[in-house]
């Protein structure tokens, strides 16, 4: 089963949201991992199983880098709020440094979440069909 992260600065956690429910189906298929706040929301938004690591403030999104690192996490998407971001949210620069180190793809928009999104399902589909 895949694994992939979710974090959202907070400006950015409704659309985390309707992002994970309009690929509910899809995300079903996987396991999710979220920092704290994102991952309670997503939950209860979406009735999607997370695991929640710390919340952002408290290292979160480094404990997910950790993930990165052992090769447990297929794909990142980090919505960031570039314009407002607050001082105590998640700074994405150490995590897209250990994804590059690793190779594993992180999306900081929803542009780039929808095409990493579309290549899994193709992944998932063709998977399903050598089967």
């Amino acid at each position: 089963m895949k694994k992939v992260a979710l974090i959202a600065h907070d400006q950015k956690k409704q659309q985390i949201i309707d992002f994970v429910k309009r690929n509910q189906s899809l995300f079903a298929q996987c396991e999710l991992v979220a920092t704290g706040t994102t991952g309670r929301l997503i939950e209860q938004e979406c009735k999607i199983p997370v695991q929640r690591m710390q919340s952002g403030p408290f290292g979160g999104d480094q404990q997910i880098g950790a993930l990165v690192s052992t090769d447990e996490i297929e794909m990142v998407i980090f919505l960031r709020d570039p314009l407002t971001a607050q001082p105590h949210e998640p700074d994405v620069t150490a995590l897209l440094r250990v994804c590059d180190v690793h190779n594993v793809p992180l999306a900081t928009n929803l542009a780039t979440a929808e095409m990493l999104i579309k290549a899994l399902r193709e992944q998932i589909e063709s998977n399903i069909k050598a089967c």
